[in-house]
C-alpha cells in the first residue's frame, strides 16, 4: 500500500538509499502525523520520481527513512516559463501555488513599471512550489526566481522560446498556435495590477517571438489571469491533450 503523507526531501533516492530528515521533517512526521518505526512515507526530490520509503529510525530531533520501491517515475511538465508581476502577499502564493500544480516548469516574478511590490520572499515562495507537488502528487519542483526586471529578461530572451502575452488591452487568440508551436519551449506572462505601461506594451507587441493573447471579454485580476492563460495553454499546446 502507498504511504498517504508524501514529503520533499533534497538527497538522492534509489533502492535501499536512506534518507536522513531535518529536524522541521522529523517534528512532522513523529509529532504531528505520530508515525513511527516502519510506518511508511512518499517521497520525491524532484529528479528521482516518486518512492515509497519506511521509517528506520525516529526521534524528536532527526530521523532515517529507508527507501524500499519507486511507486512513480518522474513527470516532467511541458517547457514551460510563467512569468508574473508580483501582487499582494496572498495572491502572490497563490500564482505560485497554481503555477505548480498547473504544470509551469519555471516561475519568474518579473518587474514591471506598475509593479507594486519591489522585492520578494523567494524562499517563502519556492516553499509554497515545494507544498503544492507535495500535496499534488507531483514528482518535479518548479524553480521559483528572485524578482527580475521585465526589460532585462527581455534583453536577454532566448532566441528558441516563445512568449503568450496575456494583454488585456488586445485581441488574440492562443489556439491559432496549436497547429506548429506545440512541444517548443514557451513562457507566458502575467501583468500587473495595474496593467502594463504603453512602452511596455509596445516593446512586446513587437517582439519577433511574442504572441498576443486575449483572456477573454472581462478584465481578471492578476491570480486569475494567471490560472486562466496556463489553462488556455496547456489545453491548446501542453500536456492536457
Amino acid at each position: 500500500m502507498n504511504a498517504k503523507i508524501r514529503l520533499y526531501v533534497e538527497h538522492p533516492l534509489g533502492p535501499g538509499q536512506s534518507v536522513p530528515l531535518t529536524r522541521e521533517q522529523a517534528h512532522y512526521l513523529f509529532g504531528v502525523m505520530r508515525l513511527s518505526v516502519g510506518g511508511r512515507v512518499a517521497l520525491f526530490n524532484g529528479s528521482d520520481g516518486e518512492w515509497q520509503a519506511e521509517v528506520a529510525e525516529a526521534g524528536k530531533r532527526g530521523g532515517i527513512l529507508s527507501c524500499v520501491e519507486q511507486s512513480k517515475p518522474l513527470q516532467l511538465p511541458p517547457d514551460l516559463w510563467l512569468l508574473f508581476a508580483p501582487i499582494k502577499k496572498a495572491r502572490t502564493d497563490f500564482i505560485v501555488e497554481k503555477a505548480a500544480e498547473m504544470g509551469a516548469a519555471r516561475i519568474i516574478p518579473v518587474q514591471t513599471e506598475f509593479t507594486n511590490s519591489e522585492r520578494i520572499r523567494q524562499d517563502r515562495l519556492q516553499a509554497h512550489a515545494i507544498e503544492a507537488a507535495e500535496q499534488c502528487g507531483g514528482t518535479f519542483v518548479p524553480e521559483v526566481a528572485d524578482l527580475q526586471r521585465l526589460d532585462r529578461i527581455l534583453g536577454a530572451w532566448p532566441d528558441d522560446r516563445q512568449l503568450m502575452f496575456c494583454d488585456e488591452a488586445e485581441a488574440g487568440s492562443a489556439l491559432r498556435m496549436a497547429e506548429n508551436e506545440k512541444g517548443k519551449p514557451w513562457a507566458i506572462l502575467i501583468g500587473p495590477e495595474g496593467g502594463f505601461s504603453e512602452p511596455e506594451r509596445k516593446r512586446l507587441a513587437e517582439l519577433p517571438f511574442t504572441h498576443v493573447v486575449s483572456l477573454g471579454p472581462r478584465i481578471l485580476r492578476a491570480d486569475t489571469a494567471a490560472v486562466a492563460a496556463m489553462t488556455m495553454w496547456q489545453q491548446a499546446l501542453g500536456d492536457w491533450t
